[in-house]
């Protein structure tokens, strides 16, 4: 075991530990365990949903993409970064005018209906584990390859303690955890970014000639279609991309930790130019593991192109860069796994546990005890199937999250949000629809089997369409529930957080 990169690996621990240490004193309600009590400033909580949002298969995988299949590895950068304006211009304020703590409160605030708020759960908490499984997958690669423990014993270790923080820290330790990994990430890319610049002269072009030479695809790195075969498939994986952002319930909630719709739009705003900045130096790392570290080097060691942005540290800095470089990696997974825990857990807890099972008389320390619980299962369910995935790049299993995400949660979102006519019954319709052909599209798909019925990898070009379509033959079927919120009473509400129950009185 390399002490270098030992004492990086335990500094960042130890870092995270006392910030949940600290966080731990401050979480005394459920209001500062599920959302700090809305108290992050716009900029603090644009660089935590940074930190959310900024994965390790951001940081690992599409280096790796980029690396290996050049242009179509720059899709999955492209994509993640505009779909920030969905966000921004279609649900991020009113989320946070109407919800509290979930996105199932958002829904239920317009169909107030016990079977919808459990399905927005269950879906939330679907999707949060599927998105952690890429998370503990790249962990473990990682910590297998610098300090060489068993892949197996490192998703575990990084489980254990993504379920710590959460159980002791709530939503307060994973946004400061979260803050801290975005400033660290994006110093440490930058860094690289400026050695690699350096070793060229600070001549970009010169970098850009040195791939095309370098790489085995020579010209057509910078050409599409060596991961797509077929453009339909591109079409969709950015298709997914653009719209999947906006279906994550873990970015969603983040709406909540601040006290108003301005910090909410600061909040976006700040977020979109981190990522983007990010993404763009994602690119030059690409580039560079072409021209420093090599192609067929990369593929020797990991076929999936995950470890190329550690190995690229080495060729350029060694055990010391490796180290700092690979610490920020564990930070960020941390920083990640620790937003989803808290996502599902609060979902459990608040949606099912206290409004469901208890009929919203919960009462404060029941409810937390059931999100520490609910922790401690869902991080085993997510730990159980992360140890058999080791061979996908983490990118591929991070795009399958946003296909199901947008396919399940976006459409019955935006269709409550400005859809007048809209009913309950077009949100079981459009949820199911979308949960049922997302799930059998990966299942019959060509990454699970080698004779695929379905023939995208991306199936959200299909998936996506059908919850809207799924959504909208329910409602058109069935007719209004006489419970259902009048669609004039929560546009108020939706878009200026004005209640008109409070306004009569």
């Amino acid at each position: 075991m390399n002490v270098t990169y030992f004492l990086f690996f335990l500094f960042i621990l130890f870092g995270t530990l006392i910030i949940t240490y600290w966080a731990a004193q401050k979480e005394k309600t459920t209001r500062q365990f599920y959302a700090m009590s809305g108290s992050l400033s716009g900029v603090q909580n644009g660089l935590a949903i940074a930190g959310d949002f900024m994965s390790a298969a951001s940081f690992l995988g599409i280096t790796g993409s980029i690396a290996l299949k050049g242009f179509d590895g720059l899709v999955y950068a492209l994509g993640f970064t505009v779909s920030f304006l969905v966000l921004l211009f279609l649900v991020a304020e009113p989320v946070r005018h109407i919800g509290q703590y979930t996105v199932a409160d958002v829904i239920y605030a317009r169909f107030p209906c016990n079977n919808i708020r459990l399905f927005v759960s269950a879906s939330t908490i679907l999707i949060s584990i599927l998105y952690m499984i890429p998370q503990l997958v790249a962990a473990g690669l990682v910590i297998q390859l610098l300090l060489h423990v068993h892949y197996h014993i490192s998703v575990i270790s990084i489980g254990v303690l993504m379920v710590l923080y959460v159980v002791f820290g709530g939503m307060m330790a994973a946004s400061w955890v979260q803050i801290v990994k975005t400033i660290l990430l994006l110093s440490g890319v930058f860094l690289i970014v400026l050695i690699i610049l350096s070793r060229f002269q600070w001549d970009f072009f010169s970098l850009v000639d040195q791939v095309s030479e370098k790489s085995p695809l020579a010209a057509d790195f910078f050409l599409p279609g060596q991961l797509f075969r077929h453009p339909l498939e591109a079409l969709s994986l950015n298709f997914t991309l653009l719209l999947g952002t906006a279906g994550l319930p873990h970015i969603l909630v983040r709406f909540y930790t601040v006290k108003n719709q301005l910090l909410v739009r600061q909040s976006v705003i700040s977020a979109s130019w981190f990522i983007g900045l990010f993404y763009f130096m994602i690119l030059i790392l690409g580039f560079g593991t072409v021209a420093v570290v090599g192609v067929e080097h990369l593929k020797a060691i990991d076929p999936s192109g995950n470890l190329a942005a550690p190995l690229l540290a080495h060729a350029l800095g060694g055990d010391f860069l490796t180290a700092f470089i690979s610490a920020i990696a564990f930070a960020t997974i941390l920083a990640v796994v620790t937003g989803l825990v808290v996502t599902s857990t609060t979902s459990f807890a608040y949606d099912i546990y206290n409004h469901i099972f208890k009929k919203g008389d919960a009462k404060e320390t029941e409810q937390l005890r059931v999100a520490k619980i609910a922790a401690i299962v869902i991080g085993v369910i997510a730990i159980a199937l992360s140890l058999n995935l080791k061979q996908l790049n983490v990118t591929f299993l991070v795009s399958l999250t946003f296909s199901v995400a947008a396919s399940i949660i976006l459409p019955v979102l935006v269709l409550t949000l400005y859809w007048k006519r809209f009913n309950r019954y077009g949100v079981f319709c459009g949820m199911g629809a979308g949960m049922i052909t997302s799930i059998v599209a990966v299942i019959f798909g060509p990454m699970l089997m080698s004779q695929p019925l379905f023939p995208l990898k991306n199936p959200g070009i299909v998936t996506i369409p059908i919850g809207f379509l799924g959504a909208i033959f329910g409602t058109f079927c069935f007719e209004k529930h006489e419970e259902d919120i009048p669609f004039q009473e929560f546009e108020i509400l939706s878009q200026t957080g004005i209640s008109v129950k409070k306004m009569v009185r």
